[in-house]
């Protein structure tokens, strides 16, 4: 089955397994979309319009939010969801005895060559899937919320995962507009979330200390290092940043960088450590404008994505 004519199945219809579904079904595929709350399902096609009307208010789909709704299809049961599907993605909660009989269930009803993908943070996929006859089908697809604007996608196969299988998930995802990186080997928290860890546990340090306020510390991501991210990677930095590249600035900057990483072992972030962090945050934004601010940092994750098509097009 080819990348683009994959009929995708999403189980559970949070507030991950909906973005998934406007994902694939902005991308033309056939979705359908299952979840045990039938409430919650419900309510997550209101939730797919109004993201798909935000889309659309941003110019950032290519065709009209009807019709791209139109491929999303809810559906009651398991096996309807699964039947006939050539991707499963799956979105429930981070716990490894459900995700086990999960994904035991969604073996037995799946077509042989049905690849079998996970979104979990936490969870690797051989914790869940080494007792599955079709184990070697199986891998994490681990997303970055909400991923029909942040298109990272981290492809984490477990020891027996066929090649052939990440290789269908990577080109299945890229046709779909998504970035996938793929993982050599296991790793507890993948790529993004160890590299975001590093630094929140070194602003969390800085905060305790008393170096500098959350406010200062956040301008420090957000007007400087945040800027440059957002259009290349730390090495892509590094090797721009001095006059004979990466290796003229390791040779320049590498013994400063090491003292400074032996002041940083780990540190717990404590409860009186973190009443000080919500204290400060919520004078900054109560917690009645979360919900309004989160929208405001979509909005602008928009802006920046249509800003970032539109430069790639005219290189």
């Amino acid at each position: 089955m080819t990348a683009d004519k994959t009929r995708i199945a999403v189980i559970g219809a949070g507030l991950i397994g909906r973005a998934w579904a406007i994902v694939f079904a902005r991308a033309g595929h056939a979705v359908k979309v299952c979840d045990a709350d039938g409430a919650a399902l419900r309510s997550s096609l209101d939730l797919i319009d109004a993201a798909l009307a935000d889309l659309d208010a941003a110019g950032l789909l290519d065709e009209s939010p009807a019709a791209i709704r139109a491929r999303v299809q809810p559906v009651a049961t398991l096996a309807e969801c699964v039947q006939d599907a050539g991707y499963v993605q799956e979105n429930v909660g981070e716990d490894r005895a459900i995700k086990q009989a999960l994904f035991a269930e969604i073996d037995r009803l799946g077509a042989p060559d049905t690849i079998f993908a996970s979104s979990t943070s936490t969870i690797p996929a051989s914790h869940w899937s080494e007792g599955l006859a079709g184990r070697a089908r199986c891998l994490v697809a681990h997303p970055v919320n909400p991923p029909y604007l942040v298109p990272l996608v981290e492809l984490s196969p477990a020891p027996w995962t066929a090649p052939e299988t990440v290789a269908r998930a990577k080109a299945i995802l890229e046709a779909a507009g998504q970035v996938p990186i793929v993982l050599r080997a296991e790793l507890q928290g993948f790529i993004l979330n160890r590299l975001q860890g590093a630094l929140l546990g070194e602003a969390f340090r800085l905060y305790a200390d008393g170096y500098a306020s959350l406010e200062d510390i956040d301008k420090s991501v957000r007007d400087g290092l945040g800027l440059r991210w957002s259009f290349m990677g730390p090495f892509e930095t590094i090797d721009l940043n001095a006059p004979g590249g990466v290796a003229d600035y390791c040779a320049r900057y590498g013994a400063p960088y090491y003292e400074i990483a032996r002041t940083q072992p780990p540190r717990p972030w404590d409860e009186a450590l973190v009443r000080r962090v919500e204290h400060e945050r919520r004078q900054t934004l109560p917690a009645s404008d979360l919900v309004k601010r989160a929208a405001w940092r979509d909005r602008r994750l928009m802006q920046l994505v249509a800003h970032k098509r539109r430069a790639r097009e005219s290189n």
